[in-house]
């Protein structure tokens, strides 16, 4: 791992470090700042920018790392290459490429997917889930959605309680409780629909979904869902084969960066509602929305911007969940 680290392109080092910079990793010399600060008399950090600095800049810092982290770098340049391949491949064989998989493409053309994509999978308990086989991938349009439902734990954190996913013809392929195995503050039943109740006698955990989710997401299946990386960070996946919903529609009366939620985009695209105002989640019928969004864009396009509902209550479009703490843009 350390050789390919070391072999590897300037644009793919400066991913790595901004990784970094993105979850707080700090070497023997510290963070990216500090070890500039520390290594640069000229300079210092006032040059912090990843892209304005040297390969071999980049490659002395990711050097100064562990040999457990210069093993998951690895991994990242691996995954990196094959996202690279992914795309060549595309610009190679427009022909082989399938709608779904330009979908794909399409959310991961967005601005905020590399900030809300870029996941702590060297954290214990995570799992990656690989792309396969190339020229397979670019046409791939097997598709599944999911949807999760989170509560609030004593520590802190959100775990989930129930997921559940539904393929192309809507066909429920997982519909399961999960007993978070740790302390609950909130379980927010009022929007998760999910309580105390519900969750007696269930002992299916979160490994026990990762290893369902592992199996039904074989074979380069496409991953669907709103604001998908919500999701993907609850259940502690990285999954590079996604369509976030919320990614692949222009909105007339949102900023670039911004995104409506489900329901409003429901309402736009689709002509109805998800749920009624003050009414719980279902995780069911959002995983099947994301779905029908997904379906709706293949075949009618929606490539012009489209107006979404604004709350009667603030005037202020109906914006989608916020993003989870740890989730900040690196400041050069």
């Amino acid at each position: 791992m350390a050789k390919r680290l070391a072999a590897a392109e300037k644009e793919v080092l400066v991913e790595v470090v901004r990784f970094t910079q993105k979850n707080g990793l700090k070497g023997s010399d510290g963070a990216w700042k500090d070890f500039l600060a520390r290594n640069d008399r000229k300079f210092g950090a006032s040059v912090s920018d990843p892209r304005k600095r040297s390969r071999d800049v980049l490659l002395a810092f990711l050097q100064t790392f562990s040999k457990d982290f210069q093993k998951y770098f690895g991994k990242l340049v691996k995954r990196q290459k094959e996202r690279s391949d992914v795309q060549q491949h595309m610009n190679d064989f427009p022909d082989q490429v399938s709608p779904e998989q330009k979908l794909v493409q399409l959310t991961a053309e967005h601005p905020e997917y590399r900030k809300n994509y870029c996941f702590p999978s060297y954290q214990e308990g995570w799992k990656v889930l690989r792309i396969g086989d190339v020229s397979s991938l670019v046409s791939s349009s097997a598709m599944l959605a999911i949807d999760c439902e989170m509560v609030l734990c004593h520590d802190g954190t959100e775990a989930v309680v129930r997921v559940c996913v539904v393929d192309n013809n809507l066909e429920v392929k997982l519909d399961t409780l999960v007993n978070p195995s740790k302390a609950i503050t909130d379980y927010r039943t009022h929007i998760t629909g999910v309580s105390k109740k519900d969750l007696e006698g269930v002992t299916s955990s979160l490994v026990d979904v990762q290893k369902s989710l592992k199996r039904i997401l074989s074979k380069g299946k496409i991953l669907i869902g709103h604001s998908l990386y919500r999701d993907l960070c609850a259940l502690k996946i990285d999954c590079s084969q996604v369509i976030d919903t919320a990614y692949i529609f222009k909105y007339a009366n949102l900023p670039t960066t911004a995104s409506a939620s489900l329901n409003s985009l429901c309402k736009s695209v689709l002509g109805y509602s998800v749920r009624e105002e003050g009414e719980p989640h279902n995780c069911l019928k959002d995983a099947e929305a994301a779905m029908n969004l997904v379906l709706a864009k293949l075949k009618h396009g929606f490539n012009d911007p489209i107006e979404v509902a604004v709350s009667s209550n603030t005037g202020a479009p109906a914006l989608s969940r916020t993003v989870q703490s740890f989730l900040w843009e690196p400041q050069y």
